[in-house]
């Protein structure tokens, strides 16, 4: 039988697990995975559950949960796991993330279907990468007309039905229009000096002072620039033996790392927002 993966949000009360589990019963539908999360300070509850079930039956299932998530003021998604996420890739002239993400995508780590590689570089930057099959578009960001670029990116987002945008170090900052417009479906990644080294070559500010810890943050979009919403992070010791090259390429292994079980998450329904902070049911 087909798998299908639920997700909830709604205030904390008594019976939500009993009332969905309730009506999945009602469909003969067969749970296999059930995680939830009941967040105290802000008194909400977060649930995920995938299931099995028949395929004539996932219509009903559909329209008598309407019902349910009104009584009980829930946002909630319900999808097909067999269905591959649509996702576009946005990469400037760095392309470690980009090219680790195509890597998995290839070898099955990462079941999505790529809409599009977008770039701010031309193709020739990427001559060693394989696009083959992938659309790539080379929007080049020409001073004072930023904008038409922006227009053209979101065109594209829209024509291809993507579902998420992720920011493979692509190192341009998306106007606040843009971003609310991908809220809680932009990933980007970053080094987690931020903020107390920001600005061009934070590997060397890091060396300079002496750092002994670095890593990388993969979050949501948002209008405050690098302050989404915190999907996964990681870290590792360095030592004053590491030179701003060693940080540098230690980073770059962090960074790939990072994104790909962010957008791994994310894939697998993984990831619900809560205000600012999110709730991920890792495996």
């Amino acid at each position: 039988m087909p798998h299908y993966v639920l997700t909830l949000s709604c205030p904390d009360r008594p019976g939500i697990v009993n009332a969905v589990t309730g009506h999945l019963l009602r469909f003969d539908g067969n749970i296999l995975d059930a995680q939830q999360y009941n967040d105290l300070e802000t008194d909400r509850f977060f649930m995920r559950t995938v299931f099995a079930l028949a395929p004539d039956a996932i219509d009903g299932v559909r329209e008598g949960f309407r019902t349910l998530a009104d009584a009980f003021g829930m946002e909630w998604s319900l999808r097909d796991r067999s269905v591959p996420r649509r996702v576009m890739l946005l990469a400037s002239r760095f392309d470690h993330c980009l090219a680790d993400v195509l890597y998995r995508w290839r070898i099955g780590e990462l079941p999505m279907e790529i809409t599009a590689v977008v770039a701010n570089h031309p193709r020739e930057t990427y001559r060693h990468l394989d696009f083959d099959g992938i659309p790539f578009h080379y929007l080049a960001v020409e001073k004072g007309r930023k904008s038409e670029q922006e227009a053209a990116l979101d065109a594209l987002i829209e024509q291809s039905g993507t579902e998420l945008v992720v920011l493979a170090r692509y190192m341009q900052v998306l106007s606040s229009e843009l971003v609310a417009k991908l809220a809680g479906r932009c990933i980007n990644i970053h080094h987690s000096f931020l903020p107390g080294f920001k600005g061009a070559r934070p590997y060397h500010q890091a060396h300079a002072r002496g750092v002994k810890l670095i890593g990388a943050t993969a979050h949501f979009v948002t209008a405050d620039l690098d302050e989404g919403p915190i999907i996964e992070q990681d870290t590792q010791r360095v030592s004053h033996h590491d030179t701003p090259n060693d940080l540098v390429r230690i980073g770059r292994d962090i960074e790939r790392r990072v994104l790909a079980q962010a957008l791994r998450y994310w894939l697998d329904d993984r990831i619900l927002l809560n205000g600012h902070r999110t709730v991920v049911f890792a495996v």
